[in-house]
């Protein structure tokens, strides 16, 4: 391992325990609210954690603890009242941002096996009933590396949850970092952002888009190709079929053994974004080209296969910046063989004869049924510039909201999705200006 992922896997470590955010050189506060609480000392109505009308956002397993990045909750509920009991493998200390229907994200940070208070009757907002009738309680995990336990929903006495219905469209992101589904590493799961997966382009695009239901399926440093990459012990192709991440959590749970994920728990996705290979690509990881063109082949059909409806956007991978004389360039990786994967798979003759991958039998077999063209390449180079690439090889919350915003008009123009977000908050900590409005 050279000196510069040696010290960016050791920066990594430091920021899950200390947490500083860096804002223009100064460091930012994040002294958020304290909402532990007794639960003794409160006469609440309480509800498990099965109970039909809680929409669990993302992957969470048979136990309802939380994996991969931004997973989250939301329910409606009447009263006045939230309070939530987190289990023992709630990782201790874990940021979540939270809001009462489409008010601002508030924060705070949550304790293992305690109860938090998140709603009362003091809550700003919580007696103004329009437009969104019954309230709603939604929260998101930050950290992609830390989960959630939920073991119990508190609400005041006689109070109610109410079930909520999903929106129409859908969307995965699955990356190293309608329903939106990202599969990526590091870059999608906002990997040293100042909220991490909340400020990543993931979550900027799943949210920003509006009316979406998003989940993004990303760990930093994750391979496609399935072997060992910066201490994940498996890679993408192999990892998006199950429930947990790569995460050291979910190797102290389930070992070698992860629970599967059930694609028939919820609608398929209306479009898949894959942003993968910026780890394959680093000459630590020993991933050849052949070797990754194979795995990244392997999971666009094995997307489809599991979900015959869906898109699949591949995005090509910037891969860093350096200085090119008096001037600087974008690296990139991987860049013809992405390009050929997308030109491949909209052949007449791919298209006439599909063929998926079946990932428990590992193998490929034929459709016999011809398909539409459903792969697509989104071309990121021009979107970023020098400086929205952190000292750590990360995009700046900036860059975030560059790619982010991109791949939404993306959607807009190519793909023909509306835009409907109609204007609540999707990043948090990003209003800073200039006041001198006058010399």
């Amino acid at each position: 391992m050279n000196l510069r992922h040696t010290l960016y896997l050791l920066l990594t470590c430091l920021s899950l325990t200390t947490s500083t955010i860096l804002q223009n050189g100064q460091v930012r506060e994040t002294n958020y609210p304290d909402t532990k609480i007794d639960a003794s000392l409160y006469n609440f109505q309480s509800f498990p954690p099965n109970s039909t009308e809680l929409s669990y956002k993302g992957r969470w397993d048979s136990k309802y603890i939380s994996w991969w990045s931004a997973p989250g909750l939301k329910f409606g509920f009447t009263g006045d009242t939230v309070a939530i009991t987190f289990g023992n493998h709630t990782s201790n200390g874990v940021l979540i941002a939270y809001r009462l229907s489409d008010l601002d994200w508030q924060f705070t940070n949550i304790s293992t096996s305690s109860t938090h208070l998140l709603i009362s009757p003091s809550t700003p907002g919580i007696n103004t009933t329009y437009p969104i009738n019954p309230h709603t309680l939604e929260l998101r995990i930050t950290n992609w590396a830390y989960g959630l336990q939920i073991s119990s929903i508190h609400l005041a006495p006689s109070a109610s949850l109410i079930a909520l219905p999903n929106y129409g469209r859908k969307i995965e992101v699955i990356g190293d970092s309608l329903k939106i589904e990202v599969i990526g590493d590091s870059l999608s799961a906002g990997d040293l952002a100042t909220l991490e997966g909340l400020s990543s382009y993931a979550f900027g695009l799943g949210e920003g888009i509006g009316e979406t239901e998003y989940s993004i399926t990303a760990y930093p440093g994750v391979c496609a190709a399935d072997r060992q990459c910066w201490g994940n012990a498996r890679g993408m192709v192999w990892q998006w079929w199950y429930t947990s991440d790569t995460s050291p959590r979910a190797g102290e749970l389930y070992g070698g053994e992860p629970e599967s994920w059930d694609f028939g728990r919820e609608e398929e996705a209306d479009v898949v974004v894959i942003c993968l290979g910026t780890n394959d690509a680093n000459e630590h990881n020993q991933v050849s080209e052949e070797e990754f063109v194979d795995a990244y082949r392997r999971l666009i059909m094995g997307v489809k296969g599991v979900w015959p409806g869906t898109k699949i956007v591949i995005v090509s991978l910037w891969n860093g910046f350096y200085a090119n004389g008096n001037s600087y360039a974008q690296a990139g990786a991987f860049t013809q063989p992405l390009h050929t994967l997308y030109t491949t798979f909209n052949t007449p003759s791919y298209l006439q004869n599909p063929m998926l991958y079946n990932h428990t039998t590992n193998s490929t077999y034929t459709t016999n049924t011809p398909f539409e063209p459903f792969v697509y390449y989104f071309n990121t180079t021009g979107i970023l510039n020098h400086n929205d690439i952190s000292p750590l090889y990360h995009p700046t919350d900036f860059g975030h909201v560059k790619v982010a915003s991109h791949l939404m008009a993306f959607f807009r123009w190519v793909l023909g999705w509306e835009l409907r977000n109609g204007g609540r908050m999707v990043q948090s900590g990003t209003e800073y200006w200039n006041d001198v409005g006058e010399y």
